[in-house]
C-alpha cells in the first residue's frame, strides 16, 4: 500500500533521513523504530508532506503523492498523529475530533459549524474507543493518554486506509496502554493498515507484522519482529540493551 523510495531530508549539512527504503503492505500493522535521531519523526513528516523531502518518492495505492498538499494526501486515505498532542484546549473532545479532520479549506466556511452527519459520526468513533463519557470535557482538561484517544479518533474521522502513529504508547499508563494496543489491533482487524514509530519494545514486538528499522537515517533491516530480534546488528546498537533489561 505504502511505498517509500530512497527518501531523504537534508536540514544544511545534516541528514535526517538518509535514501531510506521501505514498504508496508496492505492490512499490516508495520513498526518503524529506531534510537533517538534516527529519522523516524521526520521520514513521517515527509511521508504525509507536513515536511517537503530533499528527493525520493513516496507512493500510495500506485499513485505518487510526495507532490501533494497535506490535505490531499488526507483526501486519498492516508492520515497521522503526532508526538505532542495538537488538541485546541477550549474546545471540547468532539469539536476537536469533528474539526481536526476536516480537509475541505475554503468551502467550510460556506457550511454549518458542525453537521448532525458529523457529530453521529463523531459520536460513534469515541464510542468505538469507549470514550464517549468525555465527549463534551474540554480539551484543556484531558489526561495526556485521553489525549493521544483523542488524536486517534480524529484521525478515524476522515476514513483513511493507511494510518500513520507517532508514538501512540509515549507517556501513557499501563492500563491505558492495553487499551489502545486493543484499538490498533481492532482497527487493523477491520482493514486498516498501519504505519507505527514507538520506543517501546515490548508493544513492537507483540503488535507488528513487520518491522523496520532506522539508524543515521537510513534503513538497516526489515523483517518479521522475529527476523529483526535477532538480528545481529539490531541487537547490538538498539535493541539489545532493551532485552537484555527485560529478560534481567
Amino acid at each position: 500500500m505504502l511505498d517509500v523510495r530512497n527518501l531523504s531530508k537534508h536540514f544544511g549539512g545534516i541528514k535526517a533521513v538518509d535514501g531510506a527504503t521501505f514498504t508496508v503492505e496492505k492490512g499490516s500493522i508495520t513498526a518503524l523504530i529506531g534510537p533517538n535521531g534516527a529519522g523516524k519523526t521526520t521520514a513521517f513528516n515527509c511521508i504525509s508532506r507536513t515536511a517537503v523531502p530533499t528527493s525520493g518518492e513516496v507512493w500510495l495505492d500506485g499513485q505518487r503523492i510526495d507532490q501533494l498538499r497535506p490535505h490531499k494526501i488526507t483526501c486519498r486515505g492516508l492520515s497521522r498523529t503526532f508526538q505532542i498532542s495538537r488538541n485546541l484546549g477550549d474546545m471540547t473532545v468532539l469539536e476537536n475530533v469533528i474539526v481536526q479532520s476536516r480537509v475541505e479549506g475554503l468551502r467550510g466556511l460556506f457550511r454549518p459549524a458542525f453537521t448532525s452527519e458529523e457529530k453521529d459520526k463523531a459520536m460513534g468513533i469515541l464510542d468505538f474507543l469507549g470514550i464517549t463519557r468525555i465527549a463534551h470535557e474540554d480539551g484543556h482538561n484531558l489526561s495526556y493518554g485521553q489525549k493521544k484517544l483523542m488524536d486517534l479518533a480524529a484521525l478515524l474521522m476522515s476514513d483513511p486506509k493507511i494510518i500513520l502513529l507517532d508514538e501512540p504508547a509515549g507517556g501513557v499508563n499501563p492500563s491505558l496502554l492495553e487499551e489502545i494496543i486493543d484499538h490498533i489491533r481492532a482497527l487493523n482487524e477491520k482493514g486498516l493498515t498501519v504505519l507505527i514509530v514507538e520506543h517501546n519494545m515490548d508493544l513492537i514486538m507483540r503488535l507488528s507484522h513487520k518491522v523496520v528499522v532506522m539508524a543515521q537515517g537510513k534503513v538497516i533491516c526489515s523483517g518479521t519482529p522475529e527476523v529483526v530480534r535477532e538480528d545481529p546488528q539490531v541487537l547490538d546498537a538498539y535493541l539489545g540493551g532493551v532485552l537484555d533489561q527485560e529478560a534481567a
